[in-house]
């Protein structure tokens, strides 16, 4: 394994294999402390490619020079339905999820297409239908596929044949947990977490399975559970002494619904973890306590799941500050000596670079806007929380970061080259409080009331951020449309890949953030790409087409981008002097409501409906004010709100359950009703351009 040394950034640069190689520098500590590859260096068998999580390619045939001549050299046409997903690469042949955790294998270097798996999480997932599409990815190794679906199947397909080898679960019908994120393979383990935090108790935990039978190894709880009970490990026993109250019977959080990564040399597996359930750290703990390990970065080991260190970004957490995002391992120069680091970019806008033997905080500066804290104290490692961020009976303020996070689930990339993190960067403002709320009531749900969406100067933007983690200071940044910024992939061509949400798809010049080539396919790339190689060419393959969990948030941001529904969605693969030609893609819908003749305004029914579509979740797919996110088809301009007795089909019986409409058997007539004469009420909103308020 080559490398070299760059002692401007005081940065290591680790494990670059290249198709031209490189030279190795004199003192270079072994690249499996910075995760190692995971197979063949042409190859992308996981998320991150490798168990370090740097969404780092170490090919360089594409480079500054040669990437102009990058164009398509095949596509694969996909049905509507969730395409932000990363696909892999292994032994020659290209593995994506799309939808419900349909799995497609094709020959990397043609697209033509192997084999496909349906896993049949429609017909199976009821109620866990609501929370989005599912998995974001996929994982490869020792000839076999894995995918964890929504409603927590974890499966083990033949990569050759799709057939199944074997299949475990990670969660309990109705038990209100679903899988969102990535499985990983590290070291033979399965590892899979789950999401359902956000919505009601649920208690987090980690599940290691093995990866050639199946069998469950180990399972990490990330919060403590009923004392009375007992505890399953010390650290649940440590852990049940930062909380207070009966927050057992809330659940508590702390899901590890995104980021795994993983250190062989010291075996350790680093989980990050999410939010506390409620929201509200009053209702949830009685006020008391940090409640470990809630938004924290937990490290185990990986052959026992035994606790072995934690830091806790954001103690007594209470603005959904959670810290599931990508955490890429390095080893850096820091102050003249090798550390061998964890970085992490959570939702709470401060960049962490943390020693990952040890767990000590490094550095913790914000890489976005932040008002909730003045600084991370660099003795203690905890955030000095502003005046007033503790909203308990208070009215609404202004929180910068919003609850969305400063940075969201689509990864951020490192270059061993230029020593720089890529950061796909949100500024957005939310307000929050809980002045009003009945804390005692069974119905404060979360605890808070706030705007999420605010619009305020400067909020709804999104920038690709080039990050010094040594100095911790922006060496570049390049703002982009929308507010929902595409995963990155760096690689050895000192280049960093990026989709847009214009249809834009662009390679920065990794060091000045220089746009040197563009490609534009006409609909929004959020997805994050990769690149592997076949027989000695490069290439790099994407995924075209928006809407994925959480995109409805950020619909009313979407307005003026192409993100209908049905928008043309593709495995798009690239290599220099490619031959493929895309077809022109077909207009957008235009944006004119479906005659409605029978509708008469009714304000309080069209209230009652809003706040309806909000308690039913509908917003995670059909987007927030009933504005298309992409996810699922917009809602004014369906035929189906105009016809009481069709909506009543779809939305009440599940009619389009096979097409992944979930069913709402629980709400009554009135309440489906009022959420129909919202969506009308939406629908006549629309001027004749198709504009409107979102």
């Amino acid at each position: 394994m080559s490398g070299r040394c760059n002692p401007a950034t005081g940065v290591v640069l680790l494990g670059v294999i290249a198709l031209s190689g490189l030279a190795a520098c004199e003192r270079q500590p072994d690249p499996s402390a910075d995760g190692g590859l995971l197979g063949s260096p042409g190859d992308w068998p996981s998320f991150g490619r490798t168990a370090g999580e740097q969404h780092y390619s170490p090919l360089d045939q594409i480079d500054r020079d040669t990437v102009e001549r990058l164009s398509v050299a095949w596509y694969h046409d996909l049905a509507p339905g969730n395409t932000v997903t990363a696909p892999v690469a292994a032994g020659g042949k290209l593995f994506v999820t799309t939808g419900h955790s349909r799995v497609r294998a094709f020959e990397a270097a043609t697209g033509e297409l192997l084999w496909e798996h349906d896993s049949g999480t429609r017909e199976r997932a009821g109620f866990i239908l609501r929370f989005g599409y599912g998995p974001k990815g996929l994982a490869y190794w020792n000839d076999r596929v894995f995918i964890a679906t929504h409603d927590g199947h974890v499966v083990a397909l033949d990569a050759d044949s799709g057939e199944p080898l074997w299949e475990q679960t990670t969660t309990e019908p109705k038990d209100g947990r679903y899988v969102n994120g990535p499985p990983r393979v590290f070291d033979g383990k399965v590892l899979i977490g789950h999401g359902g935090a956000d919505s009601g108790p649920v208690r987090g935990y980690l599940d290691a399975f093995d990866a050639l039978t199946g069998d469950r190894l180990w399972r990490f709880y990330t919060v403590p559970g009923n004392p009375a009970d007992g505890f399953e490990s010390e650290a649940m026993e440590k852990a049940a002494a930062t909380w207070s109250g009966e927050w057992w019977r809330l659940g508590g959080g702390g899901t590890v619904w995104n980021a795994i990564s993983y250190d062989p040399e010291l075996d350790y597996l680093f989980l990050g973890t999410g939010n506390g359930y409620p929201y509200n750290h009053l209702l949830r703990s009685a006020g008391e306590g940090d409640n470990l390990f809630l938004c924290a970065i937990v490290a185990v080991e990986a052959d026992t799941g035994a606790y072995v260190w934690h830091y806790q970004t954001n103690p007594a957490e209470q603005t959904d500050y959670n810290a599931a995002m990508d955490m890429t391992l390095a080893t850096l120069v820091i102050e003249g000596r090798q550390r061998r680091v964890l970085m992490q970019a959570p939702k709470n806008g401060f960049f962490y670079v943390i020693d990952r033997v040890s767990g000590e905080l490094i550095s913790a500066e914000p890489h976005a806007r932040v008002t909730w804290a003045t600084h991370v104290d660099p003795e203690t490692g905890r955030p000095v929380e502003a005046p007033g961020y503790r909203y308990h009976g208070r009215g609404l303020f202004e929180l910068w970061p919003s609850v969305t996070g400063a940075h969201s689930w689509l990864p951020q990339s490192f270059s061993p080259r230029t020593g720089l993190v890529y950061i796909p960067a949100i500024e957005r403002a939310s307000t929050i409080g809980d002045e009003g709320l009945d804390l005692s009531s069974p119905d404060a749900g979360a605890g808070v009331v706030g705007d999420f969406n605010l619009e305020i100067e400067g909020a709804r933007r999104s920038f690709l951020r080039a990050w010094d983690p040594v100095r911790q200071t922006e060496r570049w940044s390049v703002e982009l449309p929308g507010d929902w910024p595409a995963g990155t992939m760096a690689t050895a061509g000192d280049l960093v890949f990026q989709g847009r949400l214009d249809g834009k798809f662009v390679a920065y010049d990794a060091s000045s953030g220089e746009a040197v080539w563009t490609h534009d396919v006409g609909v929004p790339i959020i997805a994050p790409p990769i690149s592997f190689a076949v027989d000695g060419t490069q290439y790099v393959t994407v995924l075209t087409g928006a809407g994925a969990s959480g995109s409805g948030l950020f619909a009313p941001a979407s307005d003026g981008y192409r993100v209908d529904y049905r928008m043309p969605r593709r495995v798009l693969t690239f290599a220099l002097d490619g031959a493929a030609t895309l077809p022109a893609s077909p207009p957008p819908p235009p944006m004119v409501a479906p005659d409605d003749p029978g509708y008469v305004p009714d304000a309080a029914l069209e209230a009652q409906g809003a706040q309806q579509f909000a308690v039913a979740a509908c917003f995670v797919c059909h987007g927030q004010n009933a504005a298309n996110s992409g996810a699922a088809p917009d809602l004014r301009l369906s035929p189906y709100p105009t016809d009481r007795d069709a909506f009543h089909a779809v939305v009440r019986e599940g009619a389009l359950l096979s097409r992944g409409m979930p069913r709402f058997d629980e709400l009554s007539i009135e309440q489906t009703e009022a959420i129909r004469q919202y969506v009308r009420a939406r629908a006549r909103e629309l001027g004749a351009d198709g504009a409107s308020a979102r």
